[in-house]
């Protein structure tokens, strides 16, 4: 660009010289035929008598186009050789017959042409120049090989040589030669073809040399040679000396093409130069220059990116106004800009637009969309335009599967966002930090932490680098887990990026305290504070809770010191904190200075003084702070609260609070007294919990919080009787008791075997009229139920139809139970159907509940297939329901089902434990498969999995029962041998086979054996006198029996030696 720092950029445009056209007379042409292919765009022999033909009309007459219109000429025939290229083949287009003056065929048929497009010598020239190509620089001279052409060529067809050459070098050489001929004139046209072969390279230097001899030669440049000085800029880049060259052109008035101004704003967006890209677009509009439709597209690109939002809509519907279909990219550009302002409402608009005029969106469309849903919290129609781009053919990308990931995870679909996951691994797709970090979130979101660090060590083994939001998130994972030495290191990876985040020291210290660790967590709050971390309100509302809980008075006054002076006192917490650090809360001051209801930072800076207080009352100064804070209203009142919430931890503040409010005489709540008395009952301090009710009983306004708290103090201090007992004193005395209450008292009477007592309660409450809700009946329904009084759980669940209190799902699940253990399957089904018709989704309690009493019906075929519904409703059954399935097949014999549900368990990820070999066991015996009975037992050893004498029995009844007492008798030894001690219920089975099938003498040693120091077992002894005297031994009979005087256990007369061999018989 220095060379060009002439005249041309820094004087005014040229006035162009006067034209003086000669007019001759000029004979009429004669029409000559001719059948040769000729070419009709041929150049002029630029004779003077040639000029008086007709011009074309110019584009811009202002503007008379230079040299004999001999631009015209050769861009029309660049058109000509166009379209022949394209119309090759059978519609190869054939030129039309042309008129010729006599001149012009004589010199046409001198030429030789033939039909070519240049003469035999230009083509010859043009061969010979290019031949020099081969050669290197220096090892040609240009005269002496065109020596043979001197005076050959003319003007044009030396214009012609140079256009067809193709490397710059030999442009350079040629033009060098063509300016020593004397039918050589300088031209702007020579110049510009010059140029152009100069730009196309990037020898820039050249091009601006050859700019400025051209100027020398008094060419004054028009608007292509000025166009292409600009392209080639822009072609490489050198946008700051092609922006002062525009300068140039438009302090000369030359009037550039749009297709110019598109090669230069193109230019500009790819090094991302918006600004330049803008300006130039400015100009065009201000000189009324036509934009095409690339232009637009460019130009919205750079508003956009250019942070122009207004301007860049505008831009887009000036754009559609006039005709043009924007692109893809277009609305694309557009609709992220809108999602990213929060104009959603516009971003749909341009999506739907987009949509009618038939463009299918690109996965950054659809990913601004999601995101812009995402943010919205509208996930509905987020699921909705996943399912628009499967239907459209869009393949989702990384970014997108992403977003549906975290969309999931925030409509609570868990099950959805995993198998998203695993089908980007499927794809091969899954490559970004940020899509393993964000399913890592949704593990944390439902509290699997396991499966997050699962998803976090899975991206370190795939070698993708850790930024600093993984180790963000990583750190999380620690913390939730509470695994200490690891979040520290993970806080140490976070430090190596920078500083770390205010939400990371917030996570570490909640860690700290949750494990009781002050020390460490003063030492963190020390680390932060000298590495200069920004606090934000929650991290500083954290280190309060330190300082605070850990009695650092001074800490704190230094802490609120350091902010004060740097003003960084904003936010509810630091101006709560520090007025009630500094006192301001007089009480005339008090409805100024607070009002309800209260924030919750509030009513934590409020809470953090008061224990602060608390924790240094030894010294004056806090003494007096923490009564005159006691004594406000708005002291009073956060108290209160603190009194419940620490009470409920146990907390000792919480006692020396209570104490200190009656001391001075705060007003405390019933909410707190009631606290109180249901810590004092956790802490079995009975004595404390009777005193503060006997001191509230009498004043309380909330009388079922205090009557409540004192049932729940002598529940948890194991007292149910003596809560009982209180019941009924204080309903003695007029006392009604909360529903939940009821409920607490009945739960707790059931669940000792206090029945009477719980149906007690029930009825008083009924004979009172107490308004009970769904769950205190449900409570009501289940305790009869486990007492076996199932007519009174039907009429309490009747009485709750009655009054129209809405039944839960929990109210028709406990009433299955109630109707199966009643044998009414009818109406146990009819109480499903009911859970199924309220619209809400059955957990698999109340599946596996139904399965379990149509198995104990014997209806195999209806549990079946309400377990395969439960799984087709999304409900993946867990252990147990996998248990009592195989149960029901067992029941039933079906061994082949119950196998194959075992190994679907396993699958499912459940090991099978003792219960489901058992019932495995029971199937095979039911079916007589006791081969494959014992190889269960076997294969359970061998899974580490120790078989109970509850395995071996079930074999061994089935020996029994079929009178095969050899079997019996090596199974009833294998449980020996197994390392476990036969239980009553073995030696019975024994000895009823022995007994039932004569088995006389082996009967009598296995009992004088195994049963010897056995027990007053009523069947066993009976059965012993009565083998002793089928075999004649009267006196060891009459022994037995006197044995069994004497224990009180009477003999059994109806047992006969060998019924079964007689009903065999």
């Amino acid at each position: 660009m220095e060379s060009l720092k002439s005249s041309f950029l820094h004087s005014s445009p040229l006035q162009p010289p006067p034209k003086h056209r000669s007019k001759h007379n000029q004979p009429p042409p004669c029409t000559i035929l001719c059948c040769i292919k000729p070419d009709p765009w041929s150049l002029s022999s630029g004779n003077p008598k040639n000029l008086n033909k007709p011009k074309p009309k110019s584009k811009n007459p202002k503007n008379p186009l230079p040299d004999d219109n001999a631009r015209r000429i050769i861009k029309a025939k660049a058109q000509y050789l166009s379209v022949l290229r394209r119309n090759q083949g059978s519609r190869a287009q054939t030129p039309k017959w042309i008129k010729r003056t006599p001149e012009q065929m004589v010199q046409y048929l001198e030429d030789d042409r033939n039909g070519h497009f240049y003469g035999r010598h230009v083509v010859a020239a043009i061969k010979r120049v290019r031949s020099t190509s081969e050669m290197r620089e220096g090892e040609y001279n240009m005269r002496e090989l065109m020596s043979s052409f001197v005076t050959k060529l003319s003007f044009r067809e030396m214009c012609v040589v140079l256009k067809e050459q193709k490397s710059w070098r030999q442009v350079r050489d040629f033009f060098a030669w063509m300016k020593l001929q004397l039918s050589y004139r300088p031209s702007v046209i020579v110049y510009t073809v010059v140029l152009r072969a100069y730009g196309q390279v990037g020898k820039l230097k050249l091009a601006e040399e050859t700019f400025l001899e051209m100027l020398e030669a008094g060419c004054e440049p028009d608007e292509v040679a000025c166009g292409t000085m600009l392209c080639s800029y822009a072609r490489w880049g050198r946008h700051k000396a092609m922006i002062s060259f525009y300068s140039a052109v438009e302090e000369r008035g030359i009037r550039l093409s749009a297709a110019v101004f598109n090669f230069m704003l193109s230019s500009l967006q790819k090094k991302s130069c918006h600004s330049d890209v803008i300006y130039l677009w400015r100009k065009m509009a201000d000189k009324r220059i036509a934009p095409n439709h690339f232009t637009y597209t460019v130009v919205i690109s750079s508003l956009v990116k250019g942070g122009m939002s207004e301007e860049s809509l505008k831009t887009f519907n000036e754009m559609k106004n006039l005709g043009f279909v924007p692109e893809e990219s277009t609305y694309s550009l557009l609709i992220s800009l809108t999602s990213k302002l929060g104009y959603k409402d516009k971003a749909l608009y341009l999506y739907d637009d987009m949509r009618s005029v038939g463009i299918v969106p690109s996965n950054f469309t659809c990913a601004s969309l999601l995101a812009l849903y995402y943010r919205t919290s509208d996930y509905s129609k987020a699921c909705s335009l996943f399912t628009e781009m499967e239907k459209y053919g869009v393949i989702a990308d990384e970014v997108i599967y992403g977003l549906m990931i975290r969309i999931y995870g925030k409509l609570g679909l868990y099950d959805d966002a995993q198998k998203t996951f695993a089908e980007i691994g499927r794809l091969g797709q899954l490559s970004d930090e940020k899509t393993y970090t964000t399913m890592a979130q949704v593990h944390l979101s439902f509290g699997n932490f396991d499966q997050a660090l699962d998803v976090m060590e899975r991206m370190k083994s795939n070698n993708i680098q850790y930024l600093r939001f993984s180790y963000i998130v990583l750190l999380q994972c620690y913390v939730v887990k509470g695994d200490l030495s690891s979040a520290e290191a993970a806080y140490q990876e976070l430090s190596k990026t920078g500083l770390p985040d205010a939400m990371s020291c917030k996570n570490m210290l909640n860690l700290y305290l949750r494990l009781r660790l002050s020390e460490k967590a003063k030492s963190f709050v020390d680390q932060i504070r000298k590495d200069q971390i920004e606090f934000d309100e929650e991290l500083f509302m954290m280190i309060m809770k330190v300082y605070c809980k850990g009695r650092m008075l001074r800490e704190v006054e230094q802490l609120m010191e350091e902010l004060s002076v740097s003003k960084k006192t904003e936010g509810p917490f630091f101006q709560t904190f520090i007025m009630a650090m500094n006192g301001q809360y007089d009480r005339s001051a008090e409805y100024e200075n607070w009002s309800e209801p209260l924030d919750q930072p509030v009513i934590i800076a409020i809470e953090l003084v008061l224990t602060l207080c608390l924790t240094t009352q030894n010294e004056a100064k806090m003494k007096e702070k923490l009564e005159c804070l006691l004594k406000s209203k708005i002291g009073q009142s956060v108290a209160n609260r603190m009194i419940g919430k620490l009470a409920k931890d146990g907390d000792t503040i919480a006692e020396n609070l209570h104490e200190l409010m009656l001391k001075i005489g705060c007003r405390l709540e019933d909410a707190s007294k009631a606290s109180m008395i249901r810590m004092y009952g956790r802490q079995k301090k009975l004595k404390q919990a009777q005193e503060v009710f006997a001191a509230v009983a009498d004043s309380a306004t909330d009388g079922n919080a205090i009557y409540g708290s004192m049932i729940v103090s002598y529940i948890a201090s194991d007292r149910e009787e003596d809560a009982y007992l209180f019941y009924k004193e204080q309903t003695r005395k007029g006392h009604k008791f909360s529903p939940v209450s009821i409920s607490i008292l009945v739960k707790a009477l059931t669940t000792c075997g206090k029945y009477f007592q719980a149906e007690e309660v029930i009825r008083h409450s009924f004979q009172e009229n107490l308004e009970l809700d769904t769950v205190a009946y449900n409570t009501c329904i289940q305790a009869m139920s486990e007492a076996g009084k199932l007519q009174f759980a039907i009429r309490i669940y009747e009485r709750m139809l009655s009054l129209n209190i809405s039944p839960s799902i929990q109210t028709y699940n406990t009433m299955i139970s109630v109707y199966g253990r009643g044998r009414n399957l009818d109406k146990a089904v009819d109480m499903f159907n009911m859970a199924l018709a309220m619209g809400e989704a059955l957990d698999e309690k109340i599946y596996t509940n139904m399965i379990c009493h149509y198995g104990k019906a014997g209806k195999v075929h209806e549990a079946s297939a309400l377990f395969c519904k439960m799984q087709e409703e999304g409900i993946q059954p867990g252990k147990v329901s996998y248990n009592i399935m195989i149960n029901v097949y067992a029941a039933a014999g079906l061994y082949n089902e119950a196998e194959s549900l075992l190994l679907s368990m396993q699958r499912t990820g459940f090991l099978p434990g003792s219960s489901s070999f058992l019932a495995l066991i029971r199937a095979y015996t039911e079916r007589s498969k006791y081969s494959a009975a014992e190889n269960v037992i076997m294969s359970m050893q061998e899974e580490g999995i120790s078989p109970t004498c509850a395995h071996f029995n079930l074999l061994l009844s089935a020996f029994v029962r079929t009178g095969l007492m050899g079997e019996a008798d090596r199974i009833y030894k294998k449980i020996s041998s197994s390392g476990l001690n036969p239980n009553l219920e073995s030696k019975s089975m024994m000895l009823r086979g022995y007994l039932d099938f004569g088995h006389v003498e082996e009967g009598i040693c296995f009992f004088e054996r195994e049963c010897s120091s056995i027990g007053p077992d009523r069947f066993i002894l009976s059965a012993a006198i009565h083998l002793y005297r089928s075999a004649s031994n009267e006196s060891q009979g009459k022994e037995l029996l006197r044995r069994m005087e004497s224990l009180g256990v009477s003999f059994l007369n109806n047992l006969v030696v060998g019924s079964k061999t007689q009903t065999t018989r």
